[in-house]
């Protein structure tokens, strides 16, 4: 898989496209990450990306030429037709759905929105998927672009050490309905750590009690902590 990000910040990719799952990913050949300056396809001495928004305002906005041009000439490096995503705080919410689907894809191409916004006119040109990480606003969208590279690292074959670890983690995990279940409580040694003793059943042996005890566990665990992925706001 390749994902291209473009930016005008790249210097914030170095130390996490190179660290845990994402580098390990990158270094078996697994994903493809490319950063790119939006910055190197500016017209003007200057280097100029943003100016002062139409109709008055506070903060500056993207110019479309740059990111128009910048998109149009990544995707001619690569044969593989890229997906547009925008990561911007207007997108759809990102779920773990989404990401599963995105790690399909052959290629993606991630624009990192700064400043107060990007001229609507270039984002109706490109056509873009949006998403969101959630309900909150950031600087820019360098650090979603990072949430989601990891969140679709991860979901590559080969990737992670154990081959059924993304499928038991919270929101791959599926309750009988289909609905979203959180992770279960997780323990390692030793047994008895400060007078707090790990659960009895999951010293039984017992595969069968072990696995009902975490199904009811991620049950409880999602009614109490997120009642709305059970859609039932009273819990």
């Amino acid at each position: 898989m390749r994902i291209d990000i473009l930016t005008l910040f790249p210097d914030m990719f170095d130390a996490p496209l190179q660290t845990s799952i994402i580098g390990r990913a990158r270094s078996s050949g697994l994903l493809e990450v490319h950063v790119h300056d939006i910055r190197d396809w500016t017209l003007d001495k200057h280097n100029k990306v943003d100016d002062r928004p139409f109709g008055g305002g506070p903060g500056m906005v993207m110019m479309c030429q740059p990111l128009h041009d910048a998109v149009l000439a990544v995707e001619e490096t690569d044969t593989r037709r890229a997906h547009r995503m925008l990561l911007s705080p207007q997108g759809r919410r990102l779920t773990q759905d989404i990401v599963e689907s995105l790690a399909q894809q052959e290629r993606l191409l991630l624009i990192a929105g700064h400043y107060e916004g990007i001229d609507e006119r270039v984002i109706d040109a490109l056509g873009p998927e949006e998403v969101s990480i959630g309900d909150y606003v950031l600087s820019g969208g360098e650090l979603p672009a990072m949430v989601l590279v990891d969140a679709i690292a991860r979901l590559l074959p080969g990737a992670l050490g154990h081959e059924g670890s993304a499928a038991e983690d919270s929101f791959s995990l599926k309750d009988d309905d289909g609905k979203p279940l959180l992770d279960t409580p997780h323990y390692t040694r030793p047994r008895d750590w400060d007078g707090r003793t790990v659960p009895d059943v999951l010293l039984s042996g017992d595969h069968g009690a072990i696995a009902r005890w975490r199904l009811e566990q991620q049950r409880d665990r999602t009614r109490q902590r997120r009642p709305d992925l059970r859609d039932d706001p009273t819990g």
